[in-house]
């Protein structure tokens, strides 16, 4: 049997275009397949897109937060640290009587209040590395290296001869370094010097007069009979004693703050 010559097979007008119909369904089918998987595609592409624009947000507002609390912490570290190291005040109760403080021997720049200037980077020392005369070295703050030094004055300006009390109070302190400072205060001319109690019971330098009162009140004095125009000079100064027992390095980095306040006894805060 002679094989069927496919070269030589003419086909009818419709077998023609039965085979074109077929063609064409198929090129058809494949596009659509095409057009599904662009389409797919190019909608996980949108998806992928909006996760890691999500993402970036996310990222971008945690960012900001942390930067936000980051600074918050240093400021807040910054006031603790460097702000009001030794703040000065008259209470309602001696204002009203007439008691302001001032800078200035003459009073001509009364207040209520007065802020010392801080010490920074201090290291310990000595008392007898302080020089002599503090007392009488200016007006206001006259810092020296590792020591906290400030003049004031105390002016009764009212009517009555008054009778006050005197303060000094620890308001905040870091790395228990209240326990080697020393605080000697001057009152018109005449120099006490307190420090802290020591854990060890170790003894204390003979130059020191008294001890604190209690872990947070250096001392609490009374002071009798100041006239109507009658002022009272006060200088402040304070340093890490090295001779302490507890002047050790675990102290290193602290800081100690301090709020002096005068007030009538009996009188109103």
């Amino acid at each position: 049997m002679a094989k069927k010559n496919i070269e030589n097979e003419v086909f009818t007008p419709e077998q023609l275009e039965k085979l074109e119909n077929q063609g064409d369904r198929a090129v058809q089918a494949e596009r659509v397949k095409e057009s599904i998987f662009d389409r797919y595609n190019a909608k996980r592409d949108a998806k992928d897109i909006a996760k890691q624009v999500k993402w970036k947000r996310i990222a971008g507002v945690a960012l900001i937060v942390a930067v936000l609390v980051l600074l918050l912490l240093w400021i807040i570290s910054w006031l603790l640290t460097t702000i009001g190291d030794l703040v000065i005040s008259v209470e309602n109760g001696a204002a009203q009587k007439g008691i302001i403080i001032s800078e200035s021997a003459d009073g001509s720049d009364p207040t209520l209040k007065l802020t010392a200037e801080n010490v920074e980077e201090v290291t310990n020392i000595t008392y007898d590395w302080l020089p002599e005369g503090l007392d009488d070295e200016g007006d206001g703050s006259h810092n020296g290296q590792n020591y906290l030094a400030y003049t004031f004055y105390l002016t009764n300006n009212g009517t009555e001869t008054l009778d006050y009390d005197s303060t000094l109070t620890v308001t905040g302190v870091a790395k228990s370094a209240d326990e080697a400072t020393r605080i000697m205060v001057y009152r018109n001319g005449e120099p006490l010097i307190y420090a802290k109690h020591n854990m060890d019971d170790s003894p204390l330098e003979e130059i020191v007069n008294f001890e604190f009162v209690d872990d947070v009140t250096v001392f609490n004095t009374s002071v009798e009979g100041i006239a109507p125009g009658d002022v009272d000079k006060y200088t402040i100064v304070t340093w890490i004693e090295g001779e302490d027992p507890e002047c050790i390095d675990d102290i290193m980095g602290g800081y100690i703050k301090l709020q002096w306040f005068f007030n009538i006894d009996g009188e109103e805060l």
